[in-house]
């Protein structure tokens, strides 16, 4: 396995290993194959680059669902945002958006074009741009799970304290637990265990969960990110389908507790409330996003540029929707290796440094072998 040179950690590795072949053989002979999906997109790049995939048992299959915010977000919030950029504003973006495809254009050739656009590392960069020039328009980009809502959101509590008047946030927040309803109710998708996110559960806490195992007996393990994180949570759900239970548990307690952060929650609902919003290859999920209250409308980028959010078009040919579903994997797009490619990407998933094709790309040798004429 790579990244674990220790000989401590090398052993830890191998025990779980050689109990997860057991558990995996025990439900092989019931006829079972198993399908664990993990909806963090940076589970997904560490189950890569660690090569976990190939470590597994053949009936045990590691799917990957939409656990990239970036990959989520449909072309119509890049034509806005390139769109506010012509009209002039001062636009503060996250770097994985940057090259996301629009419609026809993507936000790095929107500032090829002329277009003010600054990447960031922190929110606070968008109220810093803001002060610094308040004759201009200054919009930041808010997308993200709960886990990138909750600075977003104090960033703008700070600007409401200071009367920051000339800042306003594109939302496209997203929340996780909605996302699994969606996924449980699709027929074409076979789900028997969850790998939860742990910067998310940080935020909601391990309880949000408890739904998934208690109504549709599916189990769940909140995990960390270190290879030895995600074979014990591995082990985890194939320990409980082996027993025939479903539950939650938490082996992230080191950061995850059970209720969550509440502070930040709290901050969160006092700026946001749930609204309906459409996820790139699922569709509109009832109550999945959050929009910016009412008492907060004047930070409302649409509505102050009166600039809404449309469908936008999506490639023809490209086949994120499904990859973000688990539906296939990457080498089975039409597109991948195939004139998208982390250069030339057509799809989110190839660009996100947590997306799911650009974590097969990078890490996946099956991918390479292919690409060489020996697959």
């Amino acid at each position: 396995m790579k990244g674990l040179s220790d000989p401590a950690l090398a052993g830890a590795a191998r025990r779980l290993t050689e109990s997860i072949q057991g558990l995996g053989a025990r439900l092989a002979n019931d006829g079972r194959t198993i399908r664990i999906m993990e909806v963090c997109g940076t589970h997904t790049m560490a189950i890569a680059r660690s090569g976990l995939r190939h470590l597994l048992p053949a009936n045990v299959i590691l799917t990957s669902g939409p656990g990239c915010p970036v990959c989520v977000t449909g072309p119509g919030y890049i034509d806005a945002a390139y769109a506010l950029a012509e009209q002039g504003a001062i636009i503060v973006t996250f770097g994985d958006l940057i090259r996301v495809p629009g419609s026809r254009l993507n936000l790095a050739e929107a500032r090829a074009r002329g277009g003010e656009i600054h990447v960031c590392y922190s929110p606070m960069e968008g109220l810093r741009r803001a002060q610094e020039s308040p004759d201009r328009q200054v919009v930041f980009l808010a997308i993200g799970f709960e886990t990138t809502a909750a600075p977003i959101v104090a960033m703008l509590d700070l600007a409401v304290g200071a009367r920051v008047e000339n800042l306003s946030l594109l939302t496209a927040f997203k929340c996780v637990p909605p996302a699994l309803t969606a996924l449980i109710g699709d027929p074409e998708i076979r789900i028997d265990g969850f790998l939860c996110p742990g910067h998310v559960s940080a935020i909601i806490g391990a309880e949000a969960y408890r739904f998934v195992a208690e109504t549709h007996h599916i189990p769940c393990v909140v995990a960390g990110f270190e290879p030895l994180d995600i074979l014990l949570a591995i082990e985890g759900i194939l320990s409980q389908l082996v027993t025939g239970q479903s539950r939650v548990d938490n082996q992230y307690q080191r950061v995850v507790r059970p209720e969550g952060n509440l502070k930040i929650q709290s901050l969160m609902e006092r700026h946001l409330t749930p609204a309906d919003v459409d996820w790139r290859g699922i569709g509109v999920i009832p109550q999945s996003g959050l929009a910016l209250r009412p008492a907060f409308r004047t930070f409302d980028a649409e509505a102050r540029f009166d600039r809404w959010v449309q469908p936008g078009k999506i490639h023809g040919d490209c086949q994120c929707g499904e990859v973000l579903k688990g539906k296939i994997t990457p080498p089975e797009c039409r597109l991948f290796r195939r004139g998208c490619h982390p250069d030339h990407p057509i799809g989110p998933c190839m660009v996100s440094s947590e997306g799911t094709c650009a974590a097969w790309f990078h890490h996946d040798p099956a991918t390479h072998l292919v690409e060489n004429g020996h697959g």
